[in-house]
């Protein structure tokens, strides 16, 4: 975004009026005693826009910016006043160079980006994907730390579609993900080719095809992917990564490749020797030596030295690029969905097929029975999609069992980690059961559920607790008891858990962090599992269905209606997928 201020002479004045949205940025300005950093009003234009504004007395710096979009404009031309942005220390601005190429960059990718990504990219995605090109180009390799939300996904998915030419690219993510990698690569950049990798030989590497394979298998069978020279490696949720002896970062640190890009929300989980070793996996020649690194950050920094905060952020600048949503709200909407297709584990996959199986002996019978032995089958089947455990009544280990509870767990401990308060909801009682122990055993934090067995009190106490300052960071809910009528504004973060026949529910569950009193963009995570009926409810809420009366009943009597072949097509697994 490009940011207009006005100068009264001698001090900053107010933001210029109806042209942006209204932020407030720490920018280098002029003071008594010489240039110094202030926060400043600004409206954020977007650069694109910059051209075609009616701007009333434009100074200097704008008049210049808008000749340097269309022809070539000197650096040494640009006054400070046009890249007012501070560095992490506030001991310098960045360089007018810098910001012309930022400037050209963004617009120019947005143009190249449109005819090969399907998505309509915000200014500061443009500018992400131009910034791993920069990054990568000077150092090798480059860590995207925005928040979670924001769309790191579509960012890389960006890069790799501008680096096809170059040779092969691999993407190493959790299990649960690969799916979802493959289905956003063929749905945002259908010219390249995903190839989901589980082990054995070595995959298929040509120019244009992109590898998708989980971090379990870099671990155990990392050695056939060393024979490929690789254009680009990316690393989602690199935190994984956080520990460099264990055997999946010593498989990662030897692929060769290119370039390497992390991906994380969280650099640092639980302390400075983490981001260390993601920096040494992603640039290992400037962050060789983990004792200079200790010497010169991580002591003086846990002995409380606030200097040494400001040189490992002026350290760190070249090469990670995180931006938070508030950063960023006058390029978002109110509400943002993210819609993540999770794989099933080997146990889920089985349990489904058997499940299936046994129904298809059975049969459906006809009439109202029919309907009753429908949504019975259906219901074993979405909760095997939620965790085995709820049909085996195999419940003493609940991690490494379910691709959806794993993917939950993820983000839940992310969200924890930057103090995001979170709504999960579930329509099935015995799930939120599950997440509220898991919570527990794996966080160490007691989660209140809110779930239709609890009395008017009861269920204010819970409302009230959340909502106060102090709460608790989760709150598991009951779809059909709390999807209205609430206020949870402390909650910028919801996830649903399980799909539902009726988008209007989960939209309406949503609107309990999404109403008048947010302050903050809403984001709204959806978890479906690949390759099952949740994929064909999802697929009717996509395309908005042709039923008028979208509600649970409908759902199951449109299912109902259909003939058995036609039913069990729909209902089996697509191993296609």
């Amino acid at each position: 975004m490009v940011a207009l201020w006005t100068w009264n002479g001698h001090a900053t004045g107010s933001a210029p009026r109806d042209l942006g949205e209204v932020e407030t940025l720490a920018l280098a300005v002029p003071g008594r005693d010489g240039i110094g950093v202030t926060d400043v009003e600004c409206a954020l234009v977007e650069p694109e826009q910059l051209c075609i504004l009616a701007i009333e007395n434009p100074g200097e710096s704008i008049h210049l910016l808008r000749e340097a979009l269309e022809t070539e404009v000197e650096a040494r031309r640009l006054p400070v006043a046009a890249h007012a942005v501070p560095n992490a220390t506030g001991t310098a601005v960045v360089s007018a160079g810098r910001t012309l190429r930022a400037l050209r960059d963004t617009v120019a990718l947005g143009a190249e980006l449109r005819s090969g990504l399907k998505a309509e990219l915000r200014p500061y995605q443009a500018r992400g994907i131009s910034w791993l090109r920069e990054t990568t180009a000077v150092h090798g390799g480059a860590v995207l730390a925005d928040e979670m939300g924001l769309g790191k996904t579509v960012q890389a998915i960006g890069y790799l579609l501008g680096k096809a030419g170059d040779g092969p690219q691999l993407v190493v993510c959790p299990t649960s993900l690969v799916g979802n990698w493959a289905h956003e690569i063929e749905r945002f950049a259908p010219g390249l080719r995903a190839v989901a990798w589980r082990g054995g030989p070595a995959p298929e590497a040509e120019p244009g095809a992109i590898v998708v394979t989980g971090y379990p298998t870099l671990r155990g069978h990392g050695a056939a992917l060393e024979g490929q020279r690789w254009a680009t490696v990316i690393f989602d949720e690199a935190q994984v990564l956080k520990n460099p002896h264990t055997q999946v970062a010593k498989a990662a640190r030897a692929i060769p490749a290119e370039a390497r890009i992390a991906l994380t929300g969280t650099p640092v989980e639980n302390h400075l020797d983490e981001l260390w070793a993601l920096l040494n996996l992603i640039a290992p020649q400037e962050f060789t030596h983990r004792a200079q690194f200790r010497r010169r950050f991580v002591r003086p920094i846990s002995e409380g030295s606030a200097s040494a905060v400001l040189r490992l952020r002026d350290a760190v600048e070249p090469i990670v690029l995180g931006r938070r949503k508030s950063q960023v709200a006058a390029a978002l909407p109110a509400k943002i969905h993210c819609d993540l297709v999770c794989d099933l584990s080997a146990e889920q996959e089985q349990l489904y097929d058997r499940l299936l199986d046994r129904a298809e002996a059975a049969g459906f019978g006809t009439g109202a029975q029919r309907h009753t032995r429908v949504l019975a089958v259906l219901t074993e089947l979405k909760q095997v999609c939620n965790h085995p455990g709820l049909i085996t009544g195999e419940l003493d280990e609940l991690s490494g069992r379910s691709g959806k509870f794993d993917v939950c767990s993820d983000i839940l401990a992310n969200n924890l980690d930057v103090d995001a308060p979170t709504l999960v909801f579930t329509q099935y009682r015995k799930t939120g059961e599950l997440l509220v122990r898991h919570c527990a055993e794996e966080f160490g934090v007691r989660v209140p559920f809110f779930h239709g067995g609890l009395n008017q009190q009861q269920r204010g106490e819970i409302v009230a607790a959340f909502q106060s300052p102090d709460g608790p960071p989760i709150l598991v809910l009951s779809l059909r008891a709390a999807g209205t009528g609430l206020t949870l504004t402390r909650a910028a973060d919801v996830i649903h858990f399980d799909r539902w026949w009726n988008p209007a529910v989960e939209a309406q569950a949503s609107d309990r962090a999404h109403r008048i009193g947010q302050t903050r963009t809403v984001t709204v995570t959806t978890l479906t599992s690949g390759t099952t009926i949740e994929e064909h409810i999802a697929g009717m809420h996509d395309r908005k269905s042709a039923l008028t009366d979208l509600s649970d009943a409908a759902g199951v009597a449109e299912l109902a209606r259909l003939d058995d072949e036609r039913l069990l097509e729909l209902l089996r697994r697509k191993r296609g997928n």
